[in-house]
């Protein structure tokens, strides 16, 4: 019996156990690194040989006071022979010219290097940078008493020796480039930006790796390391062109037409920007060095004697049809290669784990500029999004319910969209999962419920790849069609092209999710949904609504003596009722307006589950009151985190498990409900009504055939919010109201959760004016500030009869009858910068007679502690 209940915490146990192992192991690990991290080199072998260089960066050359690096390097052949330097790639050693130097040894003086950072030389520098190789190059030939040398570079190396004859081009008497890289343009993806942001990306994850694998110095010694990766991002390969065309020894080019590293076309335009260069192609690839070792050092050798009888062209040479092919523009089109394409194909499978619509923008981009063709672009894109989708299954298989309910799960997918998935897959089976893949939003929560639900894998891996395979060429080829334009646009812009392009990747990523949704009703309605969102500002983000009021608030304190003036405003308040203010001291602040106040207590959260549960109950039987029942945290604005519970056992699992606030119980009041504005001049004996709204619970109308879901859609006004009215009503969406029937859609009159607001001064009366100037009056400390008031009916309320306050808001309050469908932008603005006059007026006023201000910082600190409580109000 007691076997099966103790299979989670030995479970658990065990996860402690890896978990220190591992943490253990990596911090030990982090030690061994700091003990290696002054950079001495490993131990040398036979042969090998260290020279101490002053260490250098791509800028200087360190003097005799800056540290030394010590380089290993070999020395072969006869001394008194003309010397030639081979110079290695990234990643390699001198230990892949083991059979070419050997070869070169017997009629020359042969230098083989490990550049720092590689093979047994220093491993940790400052600067990794080819310029900066080429200055170890010099110093170490300096410390050999060697004036000038040869130079033989492979792959990477030939960027160190370009930068070493830019350097020091007296020292040069050739220079032999054997698959070796040059000009960016014919280098990975042609553009120096992108190499740049790849080579950044790889850096990126070999320090990742370094940091948080335990490999104990074991990650260093391998091919594919830091140095490597530092190597390619620390050059500036843009340089190498120029650097190219202006060298002033005799080149040799020696490349493979296979080669799939560094394409035959880079050795090609090297030859035609080097007018008296020799270019000797060879039937193989990247690594003739290897394959075909003994004739790369026939050739080398033959074209290094000839330098030293003066037979080989140097750049006074050249003959005019070389040169005029040398001044002709470079070919803009970018080579592409089998690797390129595959590392470019990589690279989007990757990152569609980001953005999957973003990244197929990308690969339509890349295909319209001729950088990558259609079958890898898509081949790509297709196999990322296949091994997300995937992994979003098995997610859901095994993780799902702990993910959504950590803080990061939350972030990508609330619990509310889950349901929604788990809905609509239960309705549409297999089919749910190939329309998801073309409808926005239900994509994420439809995969996880396939895997939550414990659907058969093989069954929904086909459908997978299915969808997959029908929307990823859509969206990849039809951004490619886009793409040419947009591309021809971002070339006007210069400097700035880089940033259009962006744009129109967004545009485009639009653009396209328009198109598909134009396919289906549900399509369409969330399109005009999101349309009428953007047009109507009472639906506008707080970002692109206030910056005019926050413009006029600035105004207003600079002629007030301050922001923290209108802070003044309700001295009864804490801080006017700007931020932080205890809903509850305000509503017992009220008490003397008698039963025109909600009857509500204070639920502590320090509280026990069993205290809260009997506390609330109490107060229930002290007042007569029945479910349903209000409970909403003291401090909180817009209805953030307001629970109605309609049962004893909602009532117990929230306060029990779900409360972490202090919250205020109060009773339900049933009717219709408005918000009226209440403002009060200190020098006069009565106020006013600044404003009037009238709060309506929007609701739909059942067609007994249409399931809530849709009548949402389908409402003009509903569809414009539609995912709030969602998230408000998961439970019962899928729920096919009968014929006539009523469905609300919200109960609490807060616009940013679905109330309707219309303007209800119209329905102002003298007797409502004079009732709610007796409450705000029995409030000592109170000026400026709105009501949120409920009565039995229309009638009860414009008579001022039978009132009922359920919330105070104070100096942060709005005149909300300005979200009225029918009011103009212009008209809410006039109507918030007369708002803010007042409060600044009466606020100054009162300051005057001593009532203290809150200074800005004070405020900052006291809304930066209110968002954080915000986090832990419960939604519903």
């Amino acid at each position: 019996m007691t076997a099966g209940p103790a299979q989670p915490g030995r479970r658990s146990a065990w996860r402690r156990i890896v978990l220190m192992s591992y943490l253990l192991a990596l911090v030990a690990s982090w030690c061994v690194l700091a003990v290696q991290s002054d950079g001495a080199r490993p131990r040398s072998e036979r042969g090998e040989r260290v020279a101490a260089i002053p260490e250098a960066t791509a800028e200087d050359f360190g003097g005799a006071d800056q540290p030394r690096v010590e380089l290993a390097y070999r020395e072969l052949g006869k001394p008194s022979s003309p010397a030639i330097v081979l110079i290695h790639g990234s990643p390699g050693s001198l230990q892949d010219f083991h059979a070419l130097a050997e070869m070169l040894a017997t009629e020359w003086r042969v230098i083989v290097p490990d550049l720092p950072g590689f093979g047994r030389s220093q491993r940790f520098v400052r600067d990794y940078s080819s310029r900066a190789h080429a200055r170890y190059l010099i110093g170490l030939l300096d410390s050999l008493g060697i004036d000038e040398v040869h130079l033989v570079a492979f792959s990477m190396g030939g960027a160190v020796a370009l930068e070493f004859s830019d350097l020091a081009p007296a020292r040069v008497k050739s220079i032999a480039m054997v698959a070796a890289l040059g000009v960016v343009e014919h280098e990975l993806f042609g553009d120096p930006r992108l190499n740049h942001l790849v080579h950044g990306a790889q850096l990126a994850v070999l320090q990742i790796l370094r940091f948080s694998v335990p490999h104990f110095g074991a990650l260093d010694r391998c091919a594919l390391n830091v140095p490597y990766a530092r190597n390619f991002f620390d050059t500036d390969q843009s340089r190498l062109r120029p650097i190219l065309e202006r060298v002033l020894a005799p080149v040799l080019i020696v490349h493979g037409q296979r080669d799939f590293l560094v394409p035959i076309s880079a050795a090609r335009e090297h030859h035609r920007i080097v007018p008296h260069s020799e270019l000797s192609e060879r039937d193989g690839s990247h690594f003739l060095l290897w394959t075909d070792s003994r004739w790369v050092a026939e050739t080398l050798a033959d074209f290094a004697a000839r330098v030293e009888r003066g037979e080989a062209l140097s750049s006074q040479e050249a003959p005019p049809e070389r040169l005029a092919a040398a001044a002709a523009p470079a070919d803009s089109r970018v080579p592409r290669t089998l690797f390129t394409e595959l590392l470019l194909a990589f690279l989007l499978a990757v990152a569609t784990f980001v953005s999957e619509d973003l990244t197929c923008v990308g690969a339509g981009l890349l295909i319209a500029s001729e950088r990558m063709s259609a079958t890898f672009a898509v081949a790509g894109a297709l196999i990322g999004i296949f091994v997300g989708d995937i992994g979003l299954f098995l997610l859901g298989r095994a993780f799902v319910h702990p993910l959504v309910r950590g803080r990061i799960g939350r972030r990508f997918v609330s619990e509310a969209a889950l349901e929604r998935g788990r809905d609509w897959l239960a309705r549409h089976d297999g089919k749910a999962i190939l329309m998801a893949r073309f409808m926005p939003g239900l994509r994420l929560p439809t995969y996880l419920a396939a895997g939550a639900l414990g659907m058969p894998f093989l069954r929904f891996t086909l459908l997978f790849l299915l969808a997959a395979c029908l929307w990823t060429p859509l969206l990849v080829l039809g951004a490619a069609w886009l793409g040419e334009p947009a591309l021809r646009l971002a070339e006007r812009f210069g400097a700035f092209g880089p940033w259009m392009l962006l744009l129109a990747a967004l545009a485009i990523l639009l653009l396209l999710r328009a198109i598909v949704a134009l396919f289906t009703w549900r399509g369409r309605r969330r399109l005009l949904g999101r349309f009428r969102k953007w047009t109507r500002f009472e639906f506008w983000p707080p970002w692109l609504f206030y910056p005019p009021v926050i413009a006029k608030l600035i105004a207003l304190s600079l002629r007030h003596r301050g922001f923290g003036t209108v802070t003044a405003v309700n001295p009864g308040i804490e801080h006017g009722g700007f931020v932080g203010e205890s809903k509850f001291r305000i509503l017992r602040n009220l008490e003397g307006a008698g039963s025109a106040i909600a009857q509500s207590e204070l639920v502590l959260a320090n509280w026990s589950g069993e205290e809260r549960v009997g506390f609330v109950r109490e107060f229930m039987t002290r007042f007569a009151l029945d479910f349903p029942i209000v409970l909403k945290p003291d401090i909180g604005q817009r209805g953030s985190g307001v629970q109605i519970l309609r049962d004893d056992a909602a009532l117990r699992r929230f306060l029990e498990h779900e409360m972490a606030l202090d919250h205020v119980v109060q009773e339900y009041v049933a009717g219709v409900e408005f918000g009226i504005f209440y403002v009060r001049d200190p020098d006069q004996p009565n106020g006013y009504l600044l404003s009037l709204t009238e709060k309506r619970m929007p609701a739909v109308i059942g067609d007994g055939v249409s399931t809530l879901e849709r009548l949402i859609l389908a409402d003009d006004r509903a569809v414009t919010i539609a995912d709030t009215y969602f998230e408000r009503n998961r439970d019962r969406l899928n729920a096919v109201p009968r014929l006539g029937e009523s469905c609300r859609l919200v109960e609490l009159g807060t616009h940013c959760r679905g109330a309707v607001f219309l303007d209800g001064r119209a329905i102002e009366t003298p007797e409502l004016t004079r009732e709610i100037d007796r409450i705000a009056r029995a409030f000592d400390g109170f000026h400026f500030g709105r009501f949120d008031i409920r009565a039995r009916d229309l009638e009860s309320f414009k008579a001022g009869r039978d009132l009922k306050v359920i919330e105070l808001n104070g100096v942060t309050a709005e005149a909300t009858h300005i979200y009225d469908p029918n009011c103009a932008l212009l008209e809410a603005y006039r109507v918030l910068f007369e708002q803010w006059e007042i409060a600044f007026r009466i606020g100054s006023k009162l300051r005057e007679r001593g009532v203290r201000t809150t200074s800005l910082v004070e405020l900052l600190r006291e809304f930066q502690r209110y968002r954080r409580s915000q986090r832990s109000h419960a939604k519903n």
